[in-house]
């Protein structure tokens, strides 16, 4: 078939090609031209090739220096190149001798081209091997020409194999096979060239690269100390670091922005592995920063609290409040929303939100209004070009019109789609940043007491679970309105196509939407109680990880493994039931197509009406289009109620009154300046006198008949104190007599209900140290300046003053040592006095001093009162609540507390005349007498010396994997499912996606082959259908229809498979995966969790189980169906139009490109997120724990500030994540609109040249016009996947590689062991890990039967490591102990721990009743629970609280210190082991408490051996032998008299050295 002449610029082609001219497409042959293949498609991509070979191979580039294997793969490259250069010249020399009449000049000019181009090509190949790149393969554009190249000469090799087969004449017989010969040789050369592409640079360690610049080494001006690489002069580092991103879009142009170009350096970063931290991304614009938008945010917060009901003035008043929340005063506490909360109505979040980015979120709209319609297109030109196409009756350039507008709309659709999901995320995070930051604030500044209206797990949802519903409802609003407006539009262009029969589809699915709208509020209903189980279930998750030293002490493993597991099961429960009905919704959304077209078509065929092409695939189309937003429609009902819930719950949060420092405190009169503190007739509560009433009023209804006490809630009532500035006020009285209480009043952390509360310096704050020290995540040193400068003087007389530089010696890094969550790593005295030195150093004028001196022996306690107390602090106020009277004898005026009310107060000569007794002369000390007088300088380090950190420093970062998730995560995946069950689930995906697209097909197939018997051979290769579709009759309708039906049966038969199979799958590995990490932490060594952040474990055990249990089954579902539909639909629409492959060939290397660079950068970027999550919460949590320090120091707006750098760092983290997911989509949905084009212009050259299939055209472009979707969403679902799989990957990381406790029983314990109690330490060497220096150091001793031994020594000496070696709770390093001469290593470690008990020295209380928490194993009777209650003297404590039965809080906080020390206690008693060690339990009571202690403990355990660490001299002194320890050593080991006669003795000396 010729083409005619005056469309060919009027060129003789018979001269270019000889006789025919050019053919374009051969009828004869069923072949396109040899002539136009060689002159039109080879030539020009040679030309191609050569141009830009030429074109890097001049370009100079840095010299790369490769190693001997990639040199290896360029040879064979460049040689196979070469061949091709001389194939090309020996094919023409060839012709010329053997048959020298049948060449024409097309093939002279192909030989030229064709053999400069391979020796310009070698050229560059040679150029490569030291320049042009680190690539193997190089420029990107050279790999899409080649492989353009190699489908050329696959299609040139078939061209010349029929010709082989089919030569006309004789004479040209010669020439044929000279062709086919060398055909093949070029395609074997080719598939050459094309194994030396596999390997790629990551095959060898890309890092051992080197760019070397030789001009650079010879440079004059290179500085000759610096850096060789650096010039002489230091730059900023955007000119220092070439790969600075600067703010993302800042100046970049039109153009760039339309297409996202300007992410595309974030890419090649990402894909070069350059992407470290949160640094190396954009900076964010100005309007996306946190402080920024959290100003906007609290304005209009401001603004929509103002109430028409006040003056000008009023309103004036109440918002004068900084943008950035801080008020004019610096006295107040930074502000977060508005002053005087009683007077003005309730800030209304969602007007805010509306006020701050309403006119974006509105305007962004259009974008969607604009994708909707040009969606709509697609199918109405569709059916416009199929019409074309079968009724051949409209001129030709209408036909490429309708092809040419395919391409706008689809072109138009992609940008605008693209553009309108970036703004919208660009929207999400702006009210995501505000809202985050906004609660933060609002946390600072709400009173502990209105704080505790909400649990610590609510307030960190407000800022996680509450504020992403919140993000992810804004698509879902315009979801709201777009989805009706495409279901109508659809609908009324199906009546256009088949009139009423769209009714029967319609119908169909107006049936599914209740069924939907049913199956969603259901789900809906099932995730509201699965997260309460959740929450319920990581609640005491969290419980255990801050109690692991407690359950491993009482053995309680597998109690509290037993009720995790109890609560995970009602989780599964409800994800079970969650999980199937969405696999229901999945069966509904992937038959609904197959069964709405069976509906729509029959009805149409049974009413008298025929297919037709344009009819079917138009109409397919719109179906299509019609399922995604009917099947979304409820998700987006719920989305938009899940956002409306939250944003009502973060508005409870908003509207806690404030601290309004002006209304609590009263300013000193003028005339008083002398005062610090004045306090007249202060009545101080934990909360609302209303509800206080009410609860008791219920409670005293509900125990009417019961002898128990009504509880209360504690009050400190009729509060009086006057202090002068300078005095030294000492606050005693027994536990839970409100001693802590009165300074909460003091720090305005209680409510107050009336009286006159005034202190000097509100500005400036007070120094804090509560009775639990609260420390932040960082360095000693990062927690003592708390925000403060360092100044090197001042430093060191505060560690001095504080006894902290002996410590330091100790510490591997001095005061650079890290500190973990809590203070982990430090022993109780560290934490306080470090908790003090911190205090210390902030320098202010009121110092509230919380028990400090329970936590540290005697004599450190002396050091600190007299350097610290009465030293440094002698001109400031100071306010000592303590147990330990002899530190009061110098106070200037004491308060006596009872039952929250001063019972006495004055001078301690008439305060103190009744606790003579208390002052006995054997309060001396029990520490270490010997001061150290080594050089201080030597343990603070230097400013600049805070790099060198130990590398085992607790701060560490979390590990975290590089480069792709390892195969073996993927196999502990898939092994969690079952092999079985994954084949079983494979196997029913690739059923189902064939049983669908068959249904399409037989579709097609019916069209054409009714429309018209002439097409019924077009198809002659049908498989297994051909026999039955020849002997079928063309009008029998029953025929197809039966057919058509039975695919689409067996289509819905697969998809349930499918679906439940896939439900089933995923929560069998939601379920092992669970069981082996809980196993697997609950047996893991102590000092894993020392080196472990508690929120770091608890991450596997809250989002990364979630992720797990939720999203990875459902996105991994999404992706195997999304790979499968892109799969068929590319199979069908190749078997539709063959020379689409055209079209596919150079566009299969660009998607592999974009899809392997999107996958490289959006898995770090993911990674990253992750990181820069952890510490937005971590710090939250920190900043929860610690707000009456944080408040008292007035630290609140530089901790605002830290948590705006965090949200800061995550935001820049999701923004790349976003842009980048947008840069993909885009250009996926250009790949798409290359296939939608190509189709349309193949389909109008087959039309020209009247080969057209108008049914299998329609297939195909109905297929591709669902396309772009499936491109992009296989590429983004397998990236998520990615991403969802590194929770796998962080769980099986600890699975594997976490140490787990030597629980090996070599023998099993005699019966009764242990008898007798005796303990032999022999040689006993302890390291917590393996580089530390030894904490016992060859301790020696054995105890006789039932002996009570006193354990003395300084902080660090080692007395808590004794019962670590004697717990196993780290194993020893050498040596042996003996219980009763059974070495202790050799039975396992539940017959041991079970029969030896302890009391801690931090007290841990979970969540429960009293019983619970006493006896969480159910052991024992309610009499002997009473009776141990009484014995440690908590009956009326626990009365007051409600009995047995009454609730324990979060960590025993609606307990006294004291009391929580007093029911671990009980425990002990309980127990009744023959073995007791007590660790400093007694730090936290009073003295009168603790002699009832001594007693118990003396009259409980006569016949057991109790070893005590204690501080209290009364306490060593009843002991019978004393063990002194220093450094880890045994000093002595006798007696207390014994020693004391001993005027040599160490003990002797300790002694007499502290009489007072």
């Amino acid at each position: 078939m010729t083409a005619p002449s005056g469309s060919w610029l009027h060129w003789n082609w018979e001269d270019m090609c000889g006789p025919g001219g050019l053919t374009l497409w051969s009828v004869k042959g069923h072949d396109v031209g040899i002539c136009f293949q060689e002159l039109c498609l080879q030539v020009p991509v040679f030309m191609l090739i050569g141009t830009i070979s030429a074109y890097y191979c001049g370009k100079q580039t840095q010299w790369i220096v490769r190693s001997r294997k990639q040199l290896q793969v360029l040879g064979l490259r460049a040689l196979a190149t070469l061949l091709m250069a001389v194939a090309a010249a020996a094919r023409i020399c060839t012709a010329i001798a053997l048959s020298p009449g049948s060449l024409q000049p097309v093939d002279y000019f192909l030989a030229v081209v064709e053999g400069v181009t391979w020796f310009v090509h070698l050229g560059f190949i040679l150029a490569l091997r030291h320049h042009s790149g680190t690539s193997l393969r190089g420029p990107f554009s050279l790999c899409v020409l080649w492989t353009l190249s190699f489908a050329l000469s696959a299609i040139s090799l078939r061209s010349h194999i029929l010709l082989y087969h089919g030569v006309p004449l004789p004479d040209l017989s010669k020439f044929v096979y000279i062709s086919y010969g060398f055909s093949i040789v070029e395609l074997v050369l080719q598939c050459l060239y094309m194994v030396t592409l596999f390997p790629s640079e990551r095959s060898w360690n890309v890092g051992a690269y080197e760019g070397f610049d030789p001009h650079l080494h010879n440079s004059e001006s290179q500085s000759l100390l610096g850096s060789p690489r650096l010039g002489t002069y230091s730059r900023f580092r955007e000119e220092r670091d070439p790969l600075y991103l600067g703010t993302a879009m800042e100046d970049a142009p039109f153009c760039s922005k339309l297409l996202f170009h300007w992410v595309t350096p974030l890419m090649e970063k990402g894909a070069k592995k350059k992407l470290g931290n949160s640094d190396d991304l954009y900076d964010l614009p100005l309007n996306l920063t946190p402080a920024y938008l959290c100003s906007q945010l609290e304005m209009a917060l401001v603004l929509s609290s103002v109430s028409t009901k006040h003056s000008p003035h009023s309103v004036a008043t109440d918002a004068a409040v900084d943008v950035n929340g801080a008020p004019h005063r610096e006295v107040e506490i930074p502000d977060v929303t508005w002053r005087g909360v009683k007077s003005r109505k309730p800030a209304s979040l969602l007007r805010a939100l509306h006020t701050c980015f309403g006119i974006q979120f509105y305007s962004i709209g259009v974008l969607k209004l604009l994708s909707d319609i040009a969606g709509f297109m697609g199918p109405l030109l569709l059916n416009k070009l199929v019409t074309f196409i079968e009724t051949k009756s409209e001129s030709l350039h209408e036909g490429y019109l309708y092809a040419a507008g395919l391409f706008a709309v689809t072109l138009i659709a992609a940008l605008c789609n693209a553009h309108f999901n970036f703004l919208m995320q660009e929207v999400g995070l702006k009210i995501r940043g505000a809202l985050v930051t906004t609660v933060y604030r609002k946390t600072l500044t709400v009173s502990s007491i209105e704080l505790s209206k909400f649990s610590l797990g609510e307030i960190v949802n407000f800022m996680s679970t509450d504020t992403d519903r919140i993000v992810n409802s804004c698509p879902s609003f315009h979801s709201f309105w777009s989805i009706p407006f495409q279901i109508g539009v659809s609908f009324y262009l199906l009546h256009t196509q088949v009139g009423l029969a769209f009714l029967a589809g319609a119908i169909f699915t107006i049936i599914l939407i209740p069924i939907n709208k049913c199956i969603a509020s259901k789900i809906g209903e099932l995730s509201t109680k699965l997260m309460l189980q959740k929450d319920g279930r990581v609640k005491v998750m969290a419980e255990i990880l801050r109690g692991i030293r407690v359950i491993k002490f009482h053995v309680w493993e597998d109690h509290f493994v037993e009720k995790i597991g109890k609560l995970r099961e009602l989780e599964l429960k409800y994800l079970r039931g969650r999980k199937y009905l969405d696999a229901l919704c999945v069966y509904f959304w992937a038959t609904t197509p197959v069964l709405i077209s069976i509906f729509t078509f029959v009805t149409y065929v049974l009413l008298g009406n025929k297919l037709t092409a344009a009819t079917v695939f138009t109409s397919i189309a719109l179906l299509n289009m019609l399922i995604g937003p009917l099947n979304a429609f409820p998700w987006v009902l719920n989305g938009l109620t899940e956002a409306w819930v939250s944003l009502k719950r973060i508005q409870r949060l908003l509207e806690l009154c404030d601290m309004d420092l002006d209304d609590y405190y009263t300013a000193l009169p003028d005339d008083k300046s002398e005062l610090a503190i004045y306090v007249k007739n202060g009545f101080f509560s934990y909360g609302s006198t209303e509800k206080e009433s009410q609860a008791s009023e219920t409670y005293a209804q509900d125990e009417e008949n019961q002898d128990v006490e009504t509880p209360t809630k504690f009050m400190l009532r009729n509060i009086s104190i006057t202090v002068k500035k300078g005095q030294f006020i000492g606050v005693m009285g027994n536990v839970g007599t409100g001693k802590s209480s009165l300074l909460s009043a003091l720090l305005a952390e209680l409510d107050k209900e009336s009286g006159v509360i005034a202190l000097s310096d509100l500005d400036k704050g007070f120094g804090f140290v509560a009775q639990q020290p609260w420390l932040q995540r960082g360095t000693i040193r990062e927690n003592i300046l708390f925000g403060k400068s360092f100044e090197h003087n001042r430093y060191k007389s505060v560690i001095e003053a504080c006894c902290l530089a002996d410590d330091f010696g100790m510490l591997p890094d001095g005061d650079m040592t890290g500190v973990g969550e809590g203070g982990v790593t430090l022993s109780g005295g560290q934490k306080a006095r470090v908790s003090l030195a911190r205090a210390v150093y902030q320098d202010k004028n009121i110092y509230f001093l919380d028990d400090i001196m329970s936590a540290v022996d005697v004599n450190v306690a002396r050091n600190i009162f007299e350097k610290c107390i009465n030293g440094l602090l002698h001109s400031k106020t100071r306010i000592l609540c303590t147990h330990h009277i002899q530190y009061l004898l110098s106070a200037d005026h004491i308060l006596v507390m009872e039952n929250g009310i001063i019972t006495q107060q004055g001078k301690p000569m008439s305060v103190l005349s009744d606790y003579d007794e208390y002052l006995l002369p054997s309060e001396f000390d029990i520490g270490d007498s010997s001061h150290s007088h080594k050089d201080n300088e030597k343990l603070i380090r230097s400013d600049c010396d805070t790099e060198s950190v130990s590398g085992d420093s607790i701060l560490e970062e979390e590990e975290r994997e590089e480069g792709n998730v390892q195969l073996n995560v993927y196999l502990s995946y898939l092994r969690a499912i079952g092999y079985l069950l994954s084949g079983a689930i494979l196997l029913s995906m690739l059923l189902m996606q064939s049983s669908r697209n068959l249904t399409d097909w037989w579709l097609s197939y019916w069209v054409t082959h009714d429309s018209s018997q002439s097409h019924n051979n077009t198809n002659s290769s049908l498989f297994i259908f051909e026999v039955v579709t020849d002997s079928s009759d063309g009008n029998d309708i029953s025929y197809y229809l039966t057919v058509y039906a039975l695919f689409a049966g067996l289509n819905s038969v697969f998809t349930l498979f499918r679906a439940f199979l896939f439900a089933y799958g995923g929560i069998h590995a939601a379920t092992k995966v669970h069981k082996r990490l809980l196993k697997t932490i609950i047996k893991a060594t102590v000092t894993f969790f020392d080196v472990s952040p508690l929120g770091r474990i608890l991450n596997r055990f809250s989002s990364d189980t979630y992720t797990i249990d939720d999203s990875l089954p459902f996105i991994m579902n999404i992706l195997l169906a999304q790979f499968f539909g892109l799969l068929g639909t590319v199979i069908i629409t190749i078997y539709g139009l063959p020379w689409l492959v055209l079209i596919l060939a150079p566009l299969i290397p660009v998607y592999h490109w974009l899809q392997n660079l999107y996958r490289l950068t959006s898995r770090e970027l993911k990674r990253l997120s992750s990181v820069t999550l952890s510490p937005v919460y971590s710090h939250f949590n920190e900043t929860l724990l610690g707000l009456p320090t944080i408040r008292s120091f007035r630290a609140a707006p530089r901790f605002r500030r830290k948590n705006e750098e965090n949200v800061e760092a995550n935001q820049k983290c999701q923004y790349a994540s976003q842009a980048a997911g947008q840069w993909l989509s885009l250009r996926l949905q250009f790949i798409g609109v290359a296939m939608v084009t190509g189709i349309g212009f193949i389909s109008m050259l087959q039309h020209q040249f009247n080969v057209a299939d108008p049914g299998l055209i329609g297939l195909a472009i109905s297929y591709a016009l669902a396309v772009t979707g499936l491109l992009s969403g296989v590429v983004n679902a397998f990236t998520e996947t990615e991403k969802e799989m590194i929770a796998v990957e962080r769980a099986c990381q600890y699975i594997d590689q976490v140490e787990p406790e030597k629980n090996r029983e070599i023998i099993a314990p005699p019966f009764a062991w242990p008898s007798q109690g005796v303990i032999t330490f022999t040689s006993v060497v302890l390291k917590y890990r393996e580089h530390l220096a030894p904490s016992l150091k060859g301790v020696s001793f054995s105890t006789r039967p039932a002996e009570k031994i006193g354990v003395v020594g300084r902080t660090g000496a080692g007395k808590s490591s004794l019962f670590m070696a004697l717990f196993r709770l780290t194993e020893i390093s050498g040596g042996e102990i003996l219980i009763d001469t059974v070495n202790i290593a050799h039975i396992g470690l539940r017959s041991l721990r079970s029969r030896v008990a302890i009391i801690p020295q931090e007290p841990f209380l979970f969540c429960g009743t009293v019983r619970e928490n006493i006896d969480p194993l159910d052991e024992y009777r309610d009499s002997e629970l009473a009776g141990a209650l009484q014995r440690c003297h908590l009956t009326t404590a626990i009365n007051r609280l409600g009995g047995l039965g009454s609730q324990v809080e979060h960590g025993g906080h609606n307990l006294s210190v004291g009391q929580r020390q007093l029911l671990c206690l009980v425990r002990a008693v309980l127990h009744n082991a023959k073995i007791l060690c007590i660790d400093e339990a007694t730090a936290n009571v009073d003295t009168e408490t603790d002699r009832h202690i001594q007693h118990t403990l003396r009259t409980s355990f006569q016949k057991s051996t109790v070893i005590t660490i204690a501080h209290r001299i009364r306490t060593v002194m009843d002991s019978d032998r004393v063990l002194v320890m220093r450094d880890g050593e045994v000093l002595e080991f006798d007696c207390p008299d014994t020693l004391l006669q001993n005027r040599d003795s160490h003990f002797y000396k300790l002694a007499h050295q502290e009489f007072y």
